[in-house]
């Protein structure tokens, strides 16, 4: 079966955008899976299937495991991109996602890249300061919802093999649906940088929901403003949380790369 795809990143965590009525009838998880391979498919942090717009528009996102989870901020980014550059005339967009409905509002264009602004909804801290015992450490998180479930562990450097810790937060018991897990190191009152291990992904260069999830950690905590610039290996984003009773707010880059046709052999076409 063909399956038509365009290819974008949002600070490079890259996603593929198929539209949901040119994958009629195919089991998404298994296309997912198989489009996302670097190796022998397309390769990408996830699949998102997206309804046309047309007052708003509704997108699913795989994982390559072909899970399928809440949502992405920046894999939403992307979403809102492609919409626009598909003739999607108004500035601001509302995307229905896994974790509820997001707002964006385009504050740049110039061909194929944007900058948005995004509502990322109002975060639910679980645990504010968790001890969380990893093997033979106790590492020192704050367990949240941003929209997907999130665990942002607080380190004062990355001089240790953290992928190999976020691959065991992400399947320790206290976390029965699993969780994507942030480390965040505290730079200054308006800056952290963080390193992310996503749920069903792996590493990844960024995570707009990972970003959010440090932001609103180091916020609740004190050790940073009500404004702050999460660095990530490929790139910042900003956030604003006004309050607790508020949204956070991120502003954040989304670049259309790509498009073209992935060969999908199921079983009926092997």
């Amino acid at each position: 079966m063909l399956i038509p795809f365009a290819k974008a990143h949002g600070a490079k965590n890259d996603f593929l955008l198929t539209w949901a009525d040119e994958a009629p009838g195919v089991d998404l998880s298994a296309v997912a899976v198989a489009i996302c391979e670097r190796n022998t498919g397309i390769g990408a942090d996830g699949w998102l299937v997206c309804e046309r717009p047309a007052d708003g528009m509704r997108i699913r996102l795989f994982n390559p495991d072909g899970g399928e989870v809440e949502m992405s901020g920046n894999g939403t980014r992307c979403a809102a991109a492609w919409a626009m550059a598909n003739g999607y005339e108004p500035e601001a967009i509302k995307i229905r996602t896994g974790g509820g409905e997001k707002q964006l509002r385009r504050l740049q264009r110039q061909g194929t890249q944007f900058v948005f602004e995004m509502n990322m909804g109002r975060p639910v801290i679980e645990a504010e300061r968790e001890a969380l015992v990893v093997g033979s450490e106790i590492v020192n998180c704050t367990i949240l919802n941003v929209g997907n479930p999130q665990c942002a562990v607080f380190v004062e450097n990355f001089d240790f093999d953290w992928a190999a810790m976020g691959a065991a937060i992400e399947r320790d018991p206290r976390f029965p649906n699993r969780t994507n897990v942030s480390f965040v190191k505290h730079v200054d009152g308006l800056t952290l940088d963080v390193r992310f291990f996503e749920r069903g992904v792996g590493v990844t260069n960024s995570s707009g929901t990972g970003s959010t999830g440090a932001a609103v950690a180091a916020i609740a905590r004190g050790i940073v403003g009500r404004s702050v610039t999460v660095e990530t290996p490929a790139g910042p984003l900003e956030f604003h949380w006004p309050s607790a009773d508020e949204d956070v707010v991120m502003v954040g880059p989304a670049e259309l790369i790509g498009t073209g046709t992935f060969y999908f052999l199921d079983g009926h076409d092997a």
